[in-house]
């Protein structure tokens, strides 16, 4: 397909306009006036070949430095004249040297440069004296240098641009492994933190149903009930949290464009560990609550602490059963502080079985997505204790789970 004018890049058109420029301020005067040396036809062929070369001098720099250092030798030894000064001092050889210099390696444009000025020096040394009373001069190698210096430092700053571009968009990328990592660390802790928490109430529930069926079949009814009520709440708590992931750019749905129909379910806060530990109590769990109404934190956090006191009281009812546990959560000028201790395990036939280890590290990296601490060890009368620390001000991870809650919300 053939391009016209208006087709062509802007670089190839400011090239263009250059050539165009040389000729016609530099050669043009001297074939209108007819003041230039030598025929009239070797002043438009040698001005032109000088001119012409420059319109493709950011393509192929080295081919055009080559010919405008070709044909000034030529003119300088022809005794032709085709620019307004005396030998042919006209842009072309700064112009091609400066390019050089801007688009190469310094050592291949230093090297092209000085062997096309001692080409052209060379020449118009050897024009002094073969052709005297034209008045020739070397001022050639004079303009060469400081434009292959102008070129080198602006193909210098055009590196550094093109290697901080590169810096920030490596970042940038780097920025949204990380984002989307955090993401499905979230995910991923939530799923195993709603599963494992509704799968062993529904194991002592169920427990509970099987002893009391046949003496006490009204208990059993009420476990039964609450077995469903568990399973439909943690049905809603996964819509919510796979929720999140049906607006992702490219995310298809599927399975979880199915679980998530239907309206959003807002996320837990501070205030549904209260609801948390009551639905333990009413098992018959011996829980005790210090939550004070004014503690707070940013959503993300107070959530993410929400998922930590499930996951310490799913530990306790699986691994300790009913037993003794407090639960604190306290906010101060350090941050959001939250502890749960159990007594040493009695032996009972309520346990959910051991479990795979995974919460205690999901924990962890729950807790490190908002640069916090976690502190998971035994205790010298053979209980637990889980202590968790969230900082006072978030880091720009938080703040991006800050953004991601907005979204969601809206």
């Amino acid at each position: 397909m053939r391009l016209g004018r208006s087709d062509l890049p802007w670089p190839d058109l400011l090239d263009i306009a250059l050539a165009v420029g040389s000729f016609g301020l530099f050669t043009l005067p001297v074939l209108l006036r007819g003041s230039g040396h030598g025929p009239t036809a070797a002043i438009l062929v040698l001005g032109t070949a000088a001119a012409v070369p420059l319109a493709a001098r950011r393509a192929v720099p080295v081919p055009v430095l080559v010919t405008v250092s070709l044909v000034l030798a030529v003119a300088a030894l022809a005794d032709v004249g085709f620019t307004v000064f005396h030998s042919n001092a006209g842009p072309a050889l700064g112009i091609a040297v400066l390019t050089a210099a801007d688009r190469l390696p310094r050592q291949v444009s230093l090297r092209a440069s000085v062997a096309a000025v001692g080409l052209v020096t060379t020449a118009e040394l050897t024009a002094m004296q073969l052709h005297p009373a034209t008045g020739q001069n070397a001022i050639q190698l004079v303009l060469a240098i400081p434009a292959w210096l102008v070129g080198y430092a602006f193909g210098t700053r055009r590196q550094a641009e093109r290697r901080l571009r590169a810096e920030t968009a490596d970042r940038a990328r780097e920025t949204e492994r990380r984002v989307r990592a955090e993401e499905r660390v979230r995910v991923s802790a939530d799923v195993h933190d709603i599963v494992s928490h509704t799968l062993s109430m529904i194991a002592v529930r169920s427990g509970v149903a099987r002893v009391v069926l046949e003496q006490r079949p009204e208990e059993a009814l009420a476990a039964l009930s609450a077995i469903e009520t568990a399973s439909r709440s943690a049905l809603d708590e996964l819509r919510a949290v796979l929720h999140s992931l049906r607006d992702a750019p490219g995310d298809p749905l599927g399975t979880a464009g199915a679980l998530t129909a239907g309206p959003a379910v807002d996320r837990p806060t501070l205030a549904h560990i209260r609801s948390l530990v009551d639905n333990l109590r009413d098992d018959g769990f011996p829980i005790t609550l210090t939550l004070s109404e004014t503690a707070g934190a940013p959503p993300p956090v107070e959530e993410s602490a929400y998922r930590v006191v499930q996951e310490a009281l799913t530990n306790v009812v699986r691994h300790a059963g009913r037993v003794t546990t407090s639960v604190e959560v306290t906010s101060g000028p350090d941050g959001l502080s939250i502890s749960v201790l159990n007594a040493a395990p009695v032996a009972g036939p309520y346990g959910a079985g051991p479990g795979s280890g995974h919460g205690l590290a999901g924990m962890r990296d729950r807790v490190a997505l908002h640069e916090g601490t976690v502190t998971a060890d035994p205790c010298p009368d053979g209980g637990y204790a889980v202590r968790v620390q969230f900082p006072l001000r978030s880091t720009s991870r938080t703040t991006h789970a800050d953004r991601s809650e907005g979204k969601r919300r809206g």
